[in-house]
């Protein structure tokens, strides 16, 4: 593969991870049950930091990458069937990553960044299976209350309410 070639193939894994976070950002903020979104935070740190990995293959290479927009994300329906819907979709968005992705990595020549791309897809498979869950109604995704306690209510849609200070 040419370093042209590895650039941007690197750049187009980065546009279309970006998106997929994106997107999740933007439906965790429709996501108000605590457990779920949650999980959602969890799954979005995962992908700050392959963002942060790709980023530094690119601009190693004297390149750079593309911002990409947050999506409107709106859910149908109310409650649990809104957020379903939601969980389904992100299903679908990281079987489309995994499906596009595997093949092409495993066809890179290049060790170092077919390493740190299998890492992706397979944290991609984790998310994956993190939303099925979701979406089953399972509500110990990162571990288990003690004596089965959960947490009521819900969660904010943004992170800062009137003066952070």
């Amino acid at each position: 593969m040419k370093p042209a070639d590895l650039i941007e193939l690197l750049r187009e894994c980065y546009r279309d991870k970006a998106v997929l976070r994106q997107r999740h950002i933007a439906a965790a903020r429709l996501v108000t049950d605590y457990d779920f979104n949650n999980t959602y935070q969890y799954v979005i740190n995962r992908e700050e930091i392959q963002l942060q990995w790709l980023r530094d293959a690119i601009e190693d290479r004297g390149a750079k990458v593309d911002d990409v927009p947050e999506p409107d994300v709106t859910s149908t329906g109310k409650g649990k069937g809104a957020q379903l819907a939601l969980f389904r979709d992100d299903v679908a968005g990281a079987q489309a990553f995994i499906d596009k992705w595997t093949p092409r990595v495993d066809a890179m020549t290049n060790a170092r960044n077919r390493s740190m791309l299998r890492v992706i897809v397979g944290e991609t498979m984790e998310a994956k299976r993190f939303f099925e869950q979701m979406a089953a109604g399972r509500t110990d995704l990162l571990g288990r209350s003690a004596d089965g306690a959960r947490t009521a209510g819900a969660v904010m849609p943004t992170r800062w309410v009137g003066d952070p200070r």
